[in-house]
């Protein structure tokens, strides 16, 4: 059963990934691009700040770091404990697969950190400030959306790759906003 789930994974990964085209590759390594969402988080920091003042927003600072610490570090003990190759490293379909960016990363990729890490703040920033933005929630699960999905299209990683660093930015994200509150709650922020 995990095989035939894993061969599933192999080809739904081959069909998503040569939907890309040379025309939409700029974007997408644009998308995938850590730094290209810098200008995203100083906009949300900015909100939140106008929202919640200065210290609220420090404590928001120090949290995410940590929940973004939090799951790359699990993200690693995933990848080298299951040891499953990236897309561009199995053997199977390496030669198959659309490599979009000059290198294939790391040899492992079980799960996405980016994948986890967009959920993650996603979720976190969404809930923290969805009474004062009602709909910026949505806006950045779909964001988290594409940045997860620009994995696949670039060539680094399976869908459940992604599905599984969601899911656990989710609950990175569900335990980070617990901690959040608990902390403005003990120092009467």
């Amino acid at each position: 059963m995990l095989e035939e789930l894993l061969q599933s994974d192999k080809n739904i990964f081959l069909f998503l990934n040569h939907l890309g085209t040379p025309t939409w590759d700029v974007f997408w390594l644009f998308v995938t691009n850590k730094l290209s969402a810098i200008p995203l988080y100083i906009v949300l920091a900015f909100l939140f700040y106008k929202s919640f003042g200065l210290k609220r927003t420090l404590l928001l600072l120090v949290v995410i770091a940590l929940m973004i610490t939090a799951t790359d570090q699990v993200a690693n003990l995933f990848k080298y404990g299951f040891k499953r190759l990236r897309p561009c490293h199995d053997e199977e379909i390496g030669a198959l697969v659309r490599l979009v960016k000059s290198s294939c990363g790391g040899q492992y990729g079980y799960f996405s950190a980016h994948a986890s890490n967009s959920f993650a703040i996603a979720l976190f920033l969404g809930q923290l400030l969805k009474e004062k933005h009602k709909n910026i929630g949505y806006l950045l699960l779909l964001w988290a959306l594409i940045v997860a999905y620009s994995r696949i299209y670039i060539g680094v990683h399976y869908p459940l790759d992604v599905i599984t660093g969601s899911l656990i930015g989710l609950i990175f994200s569900w335990l980070f906003i617990k901690l959040y509150i608990f902390a403005t709650q003990k120092f009467s922020l």
